[in-house]
């Protein structure tokens, strides 16, 4: 499976302008958004396109252009949210951030040059903006971008605990809510407060939770502080009595 963003220009034929998916392997094409510009990199946006989420991977295809398509898997996406903030982009738009086969810092001016130049390299693109020209679509492009993410969860390497994968299900969710008070942790179920969706093992999950430990550990500190200072007094009363 290819890493990072890559050319796509496998469309059906007979007038169709759908991508070609690879059906023999289980892909299934879960939503289509027409006229969503995207922009790679620092460019500028691409004229508008539709863009083909699957149960495998994001596609955009150009609608002037039949050559001009991009293509990342979900895997290769480290993570996505919705960008509403003009100082951050002047378009509201769903950002997304890419893994490449070299994910090293490199040269700033280097990584410039490449995306300004005419010949496009995809192997050095990290990031990457769609644009639908609806803005309030991009809820629900979130919300799919988010259950198609959770389908294609990163492979447990040999040796790796199974519990550092923070991509949990409503199910799994409701099931930790009743499994009892002594539970150290806790996570939103509220979908109105998800800002971003962060795929695979990142230091943003687990900064999250240990915060989320460590509060838990200092209330119950507190609680013993507070009881152990009620027990000094009712035994300082008994000797005074």
């Amino acid at each position: 499976m290819a890493v990072g963003l890559r050319h796509f220009t496998a469309r059906a034929g007979n007038g169709s302008e759908e991508p070609i998916l690879d059906t023999d392997n289980g892909e299934e094409l879960v939503h289509v958004q027409p006229s969503v510009s995207v922009a790679v990199g620092d460019r500028a946006p691409e004229s508008p396109g539709t863009l083909y989420i699957t149960t495998r991977q994001v596609i955009w295809l150009s609608e002037l252009d039949r050559e001009k398509g991009y293509a990342v898997y979900f895997l290769s996406l480290s993570l996505h949210a919705v960008s509403r903030d003009p100082e951050a982009y002047p378009s509201p738009c769903i950002y997304t951030q890419i893994e490449t086969e070299a994910d090293e810092v490199e040269d700033e001016s280097k990584d410039s040059d490449s995306e300004c130049s005419e010949v496009l390299d995809l192997s050095k693109i990290r990031e990457m903006r769609f644009i639908p020209s609806d803005a309030n679509q991009l809820d629900t492009l979130f919300q799919v971008f988010c259950e198609c993410a959770e389908l294609n969860p990163e492979p447990i390497e040999e040796g790796e605990e199974e519990g550092h994968n923070w991509i949990f299900s409503a199910d799994q969710l409701e099931d930790e809510a009743g499994a009892g008070d002594d539970v150290e942790w806790h996570f939103s179920q509220n979908p109105t407060n998800t800002i971003g969706h962060s795929n695979g093992h990142h230091d943003l999950a687990s900064s999250v939770l240990e915060l989320q430990i460590n509060d838990q550990r200092f209330e119950d500190a507190e609680e013993m502080e507070q009881d152990s200072d009620t027990g000094h007094h009712h035994q300082s009363q008994h000797l005074q009595d």
